[in-house]
C-alpha cells in the first residue's frame, strides 16, 4: 500500500469539493486502501480524499480501539441531523490544534459501499461527528471553519511557520484526530 500526502491547512486544495464517484473499480478500492493505509499511520480515525489531494467524494474511517473495523463510504449524504452537542475536533490537515466545533450527536446516513451498493444506516458520538467532519472536507470546509476569524488567522500562521522551518507538529494530549 502507499502511503499519501496529506494536505495542510491553509493550503487550497483543501477548499476544492469532492465529485460524485461514478465508477466502482479496481482503482477506487486501491484509493480506498491506500487512504486506510496513510490513516492509519497517520494515527487518525478518519481521511477525506480531497485531504489527500483526489477531488472524489470518498471517506474512510475507524473508530475501533484496535484500528480494525474500517468503514468505506462513498458518496455519503446526511440525512437527518438530532442533538447538538459540542465536540473537540483535530483533525490531520491541522495537525496539532484541536477546537470545540458544534455538532449533532446522532445522524442519519446514506451512502455506497466500495462496490456501488447504496446502504443508509444511523451513527451516534464519535461516529456520528467523524462523519460530518469528513463530509465536511468532501465540501471544501474544515473544522476551523467553525471557529473565530483570530483563532484560525492564528492556526495558519503556526502552521505556515512551521512548515517553513521543518518542524514536526506537536500533538496535544487528545487521542486522535479525525
Amino acid at each position: 500500500m502507499k502511503l499519501l500526502n496529506i494536505l495542510h491547512y491553509p493550503d487550497n486544495r483543501l477548499r476544492k469539493k469532492g465529485q460524485n464517484v461514478a465508477i466502482y473499480d479496481d482503482n477506487l478500492n486501491i484509493i480506498a486502501m491506500n487512504m486506510l493505509h496513510t490513516m492509519y499511520e497517520s494515527k487518525g480515525i478518519g481521511l477525506a480524499a480531497v485531504q489527500v489531494d483526489i477531488q472524489i467524494r470518498l471517506i474512510v474511517i475507524d473508530i475501533s480501539e484496535d484500528r480494525n473495523q474500517p468503514l468505506i463510504l462513498v458518496n455519503p449524504v446526511i440525512i437527518s441531523k438530532e442533538e447538538e452537542i459540542k465536540f473537540d475536533e483535530g483533525c490531520l490537515s491541522v495537525p496539532g490544534f484541536y477546537e470545540p466545533v458544534d455538532r449533532f450527536n446522532q445522524i442519519k446516513y446514506s451512502f455506497f459501499d466500495i462496490n456501488g451498493l447504496k446502504h443508509e444506516d444511523s451513527a451516534e458520538g464519535l461516529l456520528a461527528v467523524c462523519i460530518q467532519h469528513e463530509i465536511d472536507h468532501l465540501d471544501g470546509k474544515l473544522f476551523v471553519d467553525y471557529i473565530s476569524d483570530i483563532k484560525r488567522d492564528r492556526i495558519a500562521k503556526k502552521l505556515k511557520k512551521q512548515e517553513s522551518q521543518g518542524v514536526a507538529s506537536v500533538r496535544k494530549k487528545v487521542p486522535y484526530s479525525i
